[in-house]
């Protein structure tokens, strides 16, 4: 196999892993998101917020993605996705980074470049973390007002491990 071949079948193979952990379309409709692996103290507060999430965002039913986990949820089609225990992003190292408060909850803003909004919780005892597709982007902050009483009443104020 040349060089070029195996290069393309690399970048076809990052591609692919991209999409599943971006949050793409499973075969039967439902999203899909790659599942965090915290430590058990993180997963214990994942699991409460999943309990008291709210069944619609941004006026979108709930539609949790593939495979099922306490520790991800979506709304929607194509779905924001939340997932809960994340590492901590490299850009809160950046002070230049942006970010936005959304009803008492702190976030991280990142753009990847896609159009898309990728927001991290800050100053939380687990970083949660919500995935806007470029469609939900004129929604603006509204998906995070309606996730802030539930990441309010769940993870408390704090530092991430």
């Amino acid at each position: 196999m040349n060089l070029t071949r195996r290069r393309s079948l690399r970048s076809a193979a990052a591609a692919l892993l991209l999409a599943a952990v971006a949050g793409c379309s499973s075969t039967d409709g439902r999203p899909s998101a790659a599942v965090p692996g915290p430590d058990s103290a993180t997963a214990t507060l994942c699991r409460k917020l999943d309990d008291r999430l709210p069944q619609r965002v941004a006026g979108m039913e709930r539609n949790d993605p593939e495979p099922e986990s306490a520790l991800t949820a979506g709304w929607g089609s194509p779905a924001i996705i939340l997932r809960c225990g994340v590492p901590r992003p490299g850009a809160m190292n950046d002070p230049d980074a942006e970010g936005v408060e959304a009803d008492g909850v702190g976030w991280l803003m990142e753009q990847p470049g896609d159009g898309s909004f990728r927001f991290t919780t800050t100053l939380r005892r687990a970083y949660v973390e919500v995935a806007l597709p470029a469609e939900h982007v004129p929604e603006g902050l509204a998906p995070l007002s309606d996730l802030a009483p539930s990441i309010t009443e769940a993870v408390p104020e704090g530092i991430a491990d």
